[in-house]
């Protein structure tokens, strides 16, 4: 929501705009890849289970598959897809894109700028199996099921009493990933990820934004 000029009595800033990325294919990838597989990474600051775990693959198939390196991956690829998440993208991209020949190295280039990071770019896609297409569907049917949403009812807009003070810091974007409990973490200058948990409960997501600082 933007406006030029201020709303009399909307208590949304007429100047405020924040960007909801719920659904990022490479988010989401890693996630499946690591329940569905049975990865158990190890790492510092690695987010929690899903909140709609995927069936395990049998077996025979875990065992014919470089576990171990996809264990050992796996921190690396998900703290590069988390940074690009939170790193801001020149709108005119689209611009510079749009006036890039196709075939072209800058193109090349600018498509890995935007996109970011992938788990299929790092390891190829042997791990992402037709049971990763079909959760990733079952997700999309149900958020389809869900929506519209009506606008006084978004996370946003009941908690923008706290919304505001972190968009006045500098907040721009919101991640979300389906995972369970509370898992809160600045990432980048303009960005906060949250789960999907987190962001349903005003009263946490209360408490997130206000460690925007």
């Amino acid at each position: 929501m933007f406006s030029t000029t201020p709303i009399p009595g909307n208590p949304w800033p007429h100047d405020m705009a924040i960007t909801i990325d719920d659904d990022l294919q490479a988010v989401l990838e890693l996630l499946w890849i690591r329940e569905a597989w049975g990865l158990d990474p190890a790492g510092p600051d690695l987010p929690p289970p899903l909140a709609d775990s995927p069936a395990p693959l049998p077996e025979p198939v875990r065992s014919a598959a470089p576990i171990a390196e996809w264990r050992e991956a796996w921190p690396r690829v998900w703290a590069a897809v988390v940074e690009h998440a939170g790193s801001f993208r020149d709108p005119a991209i689209f611009d510079r894109l749009r006036d890039t020949a196709e075939g072209a190295d800058e193109r090349a280039r600018l498509l890995r700028e935007l996109v970011g990071p992938s788990w299929r770019d790092e390891l190829g896609d042997e791990a992402l199996t037709v049971e990763a297409e079909q959760w990733m569907d079952a997700r999309y049917r149900d958020r389809v099921a869900r929506w519209p949403v009506p606008l006084d009812e978004r996370p946003e807009r009941v908690a923008i009493d706290a919304l505001v003070p972190a968009w006045r810091r500098g907040l721009k974007n919101i991640v979300e990933i389906p995972c369970r409990g509370s898992f809160t973490r600045r990432i980048g200058a303009h960005a906060l990820l949250v789960t999907a948990e987190t962001r349903s409960d005003p009263a946490r997501y209360r408490e997130a934004l206000a460690e925007f600082s």
